[in-house]
């Protein structure tokens, strides 16, 4: 108890995380927390700043769409007490500077300089009503989201059971496991029961390594003769919707499948790679990927 309350006026983030897009032109800011209530005042209010595209929250993370540059932000009490000044993308680190006032500039400062994953920080002296704020240094992370279906057969087995722990058990200080995704498919003919595949996104910065573990765990573990492995690298799986969306609509075959093949690192091929693909873009977008 007594360690808690060192500074019984600051908290810390569990985790913050940032993936840079490939032309540094847009940065997915991701922020784990603990306390709700101040990271749903935090959304609320950085929404505001210009460089803020979207804000939305999954799971216990809440994730910022910025878009990269400085500016500054007319804070009000109230009003717009806290935001999002910096944005920048500088080789394989990222940069996220943040200003508030009073306890919003508590927020802007020490909770965020102190959360794991910050390679460095600088801090304004904050509390009371001062304006203070922190810029905070990320290491560049890049997303990839495996697409997973046909690990289990009509005796045993689940698939979305195994994605989860397999991503659980792949994780490291280099790949972080941040989504999982279950997709309904079309109930075609040959599905072992509900026709469902698995999305699992990570960022990560070694990406070749997480991909040959998550493989390895996968064949490992597998049930079935058909199951399907795939992941996409890259900042937008949108290339991706419109194939998903035939494969949420009715039945599909390989043909379709080739249409997308290259966009994908295929890693195990067999009937279950349609869907496993199909899952992939609809990571995090709960409500579409659970409509049939």
């Amino acid at each position: 108890m007594e360690n808690i309350f060192n500074n019984p006026y600051s908290i810390s983030y569990p985790e913050i995380i940032a993936i840079g897009s490939d032309d540094s032109s847009k940065i997915e800011l991701i922020e784990k927390f603990d306390c709700i209530g101040g990271a749903m005042w935090a959304g609320n209010h950085y929404r505001k700043s210009p460089l803020t595209e979207s804000v939305r929250v999954v799971g216990n993370t809440q994730r910022f769409m910025l878009s990269t540059g400085c500016v500054d932000l007319e804070l009000e009490g109230s009003y717009f007490p806290a935001g999002i000044c910096g944005a920048e993308i500088s080789g394989d680190e990222i940069e996220i500077s943040y200003k508030g006032m009073g306890g919003g500039g508590v927020g802007a400062s020490v909770c965020r300089s102190t959360a794991k994953g910050v390679i460095k920080s600088s801090s304004e002296p904050c509390g009371g009503g001062k304006v203070a704020g922190s810029t905070i240094t990320l290491p560049k992370m890049q997303r990839v989201v495996i697409g997973i279906d046909d690990t289990d057969t009509a005796e045993e087995g689940a698939t979305w059971t195994l994605a989860h722990n397999i991503s659980k058990a792949v994780e490291d200080e280099n790949s972080r496991y941040l989504s999982h995704t279950i997709v309904q498919l079309f109930p075609v003919p040959y599905r072992t029961k509900n026709c469902v595949a698995i999305a699992c996104e990570f960022a990560t910065r070694e990406p070749e390594k997480l991909m040959n573990r998550f493989e390895e765990l996968v064949r490992k573990y597998t049930l079935s003769e058909e199951t399907g492995l795939c992941a996409f690298s890259g900042f937008d799986t949108s290339p991706l919707r419109k194939y998903g969306e035939q494969v949420k609509a009715g039945e599909v075959g390989p043909a379709e499948f080739e249409e997308i093949r290259d966009l994908l690192e295929i890693r195990i091929e067999g009937r279950g790679i349609i869907g496993a693909a199909a899952a992939i873009p609809f990571y995090t977008d709960y409500e579409e990927a659970l409509k049939i």
